[in-house]
């Protein structure tokens, strides 16, 4: 339990300000020793700003810093790094094209003679690894670039763990991990704790809170709401402090009136999977709950032409379908919403509108002359129907929240709406009434008659969201039926392999 008189950060009167948009308004915050300290608010509240500030990537327009009772400036990366201060963003900060060792030791590599060595490298790498227990990283040599966004996140906060460590800020670590990951953190987490170190622990995740937190702030519109110690906070009370206003279902199962089959899967052999079948009926949300590594992303993939299909059938309304380009899937009726929305679901360096009129190009730029009319219609119409905010077509798509940033990804598909929409991962990094707007449009495309499959690392989400249930391990399912006959302990013990093996005991 973290000692109130030994106070390792302190932030007065925090001021910052982006082009006369006033992001921080004065905010003060305290971290003490062996604490965790939970800072929660909507996209756009001032979390990443402040951080940033902390670890020297913005300077302050206003107000102190001060580290152990002393005031000090952060006027860069490094200077952070000086002090102790280690961040791990909630926007991967990784070098694609090196290896898992080369991004663990970027910066401090080891040399000999004045050339690096890379033998010494890998094997600290691997012990590293071993010390960390994170095995789920795979081998040191493999480029992160090849690595799935959850293994990518593993190695971010591998490598915030190495060095001199007194703070230790965290921005949604677990968006990407499942449960059985999540927990392993936790408990590393837990042990620097005891070690001293405080950890500033930003997620949108409450069932994460409620189980590490020691004490919460809030911040809304720049602004901190207040500071309570965590288990002064129900939850309920927790997400009006957060959206400011009444949040009345954290996961709304949308009405099951399920109609025929549309998707069925036969023996599929891809890349990563093994055999797989199952249906997914209109109307229905079957959810792919499975952990990291399990090779949920990887049937998604195949089922949408990105992958090659080695074996086995895929077929809509009985048909079976040759899937060899996501256009041969788009046309078919299937349509991926990918988990990496900013790399594989937008074009950040275009316009809301850009990315909202891309997929239907053939409606509005046939002939000679583009009908522009048209254009404007799909997106006027995405933007309404998805409430999306701001509604300015020409604004940055870069620039919105990561909750209407995932808005758009899937209003684009909407203007003639698929038979079968694929999620994997629909609520990463966006904050909770965000997470309420998705799980609304879910419900709303399952009313429309789409058969909805949901990859989701967030097991009461997939649990509570989904109509029925495929548990998946090693590139199978293991396990399939309808969401309500599952208990979350049972979905653990499945998934992790510990189910087979005591049966295996008996």
């Amino acid at each position: 339990m973290a000692d109130p008189s030994t106070c390792l950060l302190e932030l007065r009167g925090i001021c910052k300000s982006f082009g006369g948009i006033q992001a921080l308004r004065g905010v003060d915050f305290t971290l003490h020793e062996g604490e965790i300290h939970v800072l929660l608010g909507e996209n756009g509240a001032g979390k990443s700003t402040l951080i940033k500030i902390i670890g020297g990537v913005h300077q302050p327009d206003a107000g102190e810093i001060r580290i152990g009772n002393v005031p000090v400036r952060i006027p860069n990366v490094r200077a952070a790094e000086r002090l102790g201060i280690r961040i791990i963003h909630q926007e991967l900060v990784l070098a694609p094209n090196l290896s898992i060792a080369e991004n663990l030791f970027l910066g401090r590599e080891p040399c000999r003679f004045g050339f690096l060595d890379r033998g010494r490298m890998f094997r600290d790498a691997e012990r590293l690894k071993t010390e960390l227990d994170l095995p789920e990283i795979g081998d040191v040599r493999t480029p992160v670039g090849q690595l799935s966004v959850a293994r990518q996140q593993l190695v971010e906060i591998a490598r915030a763990l190495t060095g001199a460590l007194r703070i230790l800020v965290l921005d949604e670590p677990t968006a990407s991990l499942s449960e059985a990951e999540t927990e392993a953190l936790f408990a590393k987490l837990r042990r620097l704790r005891s070690q001293g170190v405080g950890i500033i622990y930003i997620s949108h995740r409450l069932e994460d809170i409620e189980r590490i937190a020691e004490r919460i702030t809030v911040l809304r519109d720049g602004r901190s709401i207040g500071t309570q110690r965590a288990g002064n906070l129900d939850v309920p009370q927790l997400m009006t402090w957060i959206a400011g206003r009444e949040v009345k279902d954290r996961y709304p199962r949308p009405v099951y009136q399920p109609g025929e089959v549309i998707l069925s899967v036969r023996n599929l052999q891809a890349p990563g999977v093994h055999n797989v079948s199952f249906d997914v009926r209109e109307g229905e949300v079957l959810g792919f709950a499975g952990l990291v590594g399990a090779g949920r992303t990887e049937l998604a993939r195949a089922l949408v032409g990105l992958s090659p299909i080695y074996g086995g059938e895929v077929l809509l309304n009985g048909r079976p379908l040759r899937l060899r380009s996501p256009g041969d899937a788009r046309r078919a009726g299937i349509v991926l919403v990918p988990e990496d929305r900013k790399r594989e679901g937008l074009i950040l360096t275009q316009t809301v509108g850009f990315n909202l009129a891309l997929p239907w190009t053939r409606l509005w730029a046939r002939g000679i002359v583009p009908n522009y009319t048209r254009r404007t219609a799909i997106i006027r119409n995405a933007i309404r129907n998805f409430s999306i905010h701001p509604g300015n077509p020409n604004q940055s798509v870069a620039s919105l929240s990561g909750g209407n940033q995932q808005k758009v990804v899937v209003a684009k598909w909407m203007e003639q709406p698929p038979r079968v929409l694929i999620l994997d991962e629909p609520t990463r990094g966006v904050d909770v009434g965000a997470r309420e707007d998705m799980f609304t449009i879910i419900g709303q495309l399952v009313t429309q008659r789409m058969a909805v499959l949901l990859i989701s690392s967030d097991l009461p989400e997939v649990m509570n969201l989904s109509h029925r249930l495929a548990l998946y391990r090693d590139g199978r399912i293991v396990q399939e039926g309808p969401a309500a006959n599952f208990t979350p302990e049972a979905v653990m013990m499945e998934l992790t392999g510990a189910a087979s093996k005591g049966k295996m005991a008996q």
